[in-house]
């Protein structure tokens, strides 16, 4: 499999013009190719975080690093006066969502279930140490490394969306869907999540459910479209043409290295 870190950054591209006054909840609304949707901060976060584990580099350092260089991507307000102190901080104990947007990269290149969870809390570590950030990111490293393990959806839903998010286990779509709206919380996202991924039968259907919740759009989608390819195994050509012609150049490299790594 290839564009393995694209899986995440096209759901956060594609989600991007859903975001805040522009959220929808109709299903057919949804344009993953929007002319000058872009990435945000998801995409940053995520490509700087498989770099760190590629290269063996600190992990807080770099996020700080590729975050400081590439600033109005909408950052949020804790994370960007942690970016912008003069020295790197202590974690300040988050439990939002972007422990899982940024995590995929554990999902992709562990080995083992133990690995998946080392990665993944490596990941959440330098901002989002609360239980419940850690969490987030295990479970959704968890899904995307069952996925690439060829685990069906009812083993995965057992041991991640059951396992971690037992509140949820009985929740539907269907059924979230009218009273959901906009939260950063890894409690509300990581198990809408992976219930946009569950219920989904393409990749393209995953995005679009997930911006279709009317939530926090892009980060919906850039958590569970890497969940989505790492179990379908394709996403379309037209969505990787179009998030590689709106990414730096440091990221497609990132985006080549990783592939080399996990295909070795």
């Amino acid at each position: 499999m290839n564009n393995l870190l694209l899986s995440a950054a096209i759901g956060d591209i594609s989600g991007q013009p859903y975001e805040f006054d522009h959220r929808t909840k109709v299903y057919a609304e949804v344009d993953l190719l929007g002319f000058d949707n872009t990435y945000t901060d998801d995409t940053v976060c995520t490509f700087a975080c498989a770099e760190a584990l590629l290269h063996h580099l600190d992990m807080a350092t770099n996020l700080r690093l590729r975050g400081r260089a590439d600033w109005f991507r909408g950052f949020g307000g804790r994370f960007a006066k942690w970016l912008m102190a003069k020295e790197i901080q202590p974690s300040y104990h988050s439990y939002g969502n972007g422990s899982g947007m940024r995590v995929s990269a554990a999902g992709f290149m562990a080995k083992s279930v133990e690995e998946c969870i080392d990665l993944a809390t490596k990941i959440a570590l330098p901002t989002h140490d609360h239980p419940e950030g850690i969490k987030g990111a295990v479970a959704t490293a968890l899904a995307i490394y069952y996925g690439m393990q060829g685990k069906d959806k009812d083993y995965i839903r057992h041991h991640v969306l059951d396992e971690y998010y037992p509140n949820w286990s009985r929740l539907t779509y269907a059924g979230i869907k009218p009273g959901y709206g906009f939260d950063e919380t890894c409690q509300q996202t990581i198990p809408a999540a992976l219930i946009c991924f569950l219920e989904s039968s393409d990749y393209v259907d995953c995005l679009k459910r997930a911006i279709a919740l009317g939530g926090d759009a892009d980060t919906l989608a850039a958590i569970s479209g890497p969940m989505a390819y790492a179990f379908y195994k394709c996403m379309p050509e037209e969505l990787i043409a179009n998030a590689k012609a709106k990414l730096p150049e440091w990221m497609l490299q990132v985006n080549e290295e990783f592939d080399q790594y996990v295909n070795q």
